[in-house]
């Protein structure tokens, strides 16, 4: 028996709980989950440039550098997931993706799922945004987007994380 739980809240991107899980010991403990449904991001590439994202984020008030990244479509696979994300944020058309890795966002309460890949790109077409993203687009090599997360400049938690996975810090 995993435990029990109750629902507390269901949004359009999540769903709560409270929840009494079983640990190792036998013993029953509370938490507070959140069901989430997974995500990709991509490490995308245009030659040997990176392209990244300026996006605004409502709900820290304001904008962070990031890689397109986005929640996955029930049904989608990750690498739809992370080609679609490309394109409808950038524009950038994605010719090949390659995954490179997978990390769970904040275990402590969340059951988030990023997979990561890095995507190489092939030429520019129209985006798709959704009516809440701002997004502006830009070109870094691998040695300014390093730069960049060691300044401080680039504080994404998911983008440190592929940037790593992909091998360029």
């Amino acid at each position: 028996m995993k435990g029990l739980r109750k629902k507390v809240f269901s949004g359009k991107l999540i769903r709560v709980y409270r929840s009494y899980l079983y640990l190792p010991d036998g013993r029953r403990s509370y938490f507070e989950q959140v069901e989430h449904p997974g995500a990709a991001i991509a490490v995308p590439f245009i030659g040997q440039k990176l392209i990244f994202i300026r996006q605004y984020r409502a709900v820290v008030g304001k904008y962070l550098w990031e890689l397109p990244a986005g929640k996955l479509s029930c049904g989608e696979m990750p690498s739809a997931c992370a080609r679609r994300e490309v394109a409808e944020e950038t524009g950038y058309i994605v010719s090949s993706v390659k995954r490179a890795g997978m990390m769970y966002t904040s275990p402590g309460f969340s059951d988030e799922k990023i997979f990561v890949y890095t995507a190489r790109c092939s030429g520019k077409g129209k985006t798709a945004r959704d009516r809440d993203e701002f997004i502006s687009v830009k070109l870094l090599t691998k040695k300014e987007a390093r730069r960049m997360v060691m300044s401080g400049k680039i504080t994404d938690a998911k983008t440190v994380v592929a940037l790593a996975f992909a091998g360029i810090i």
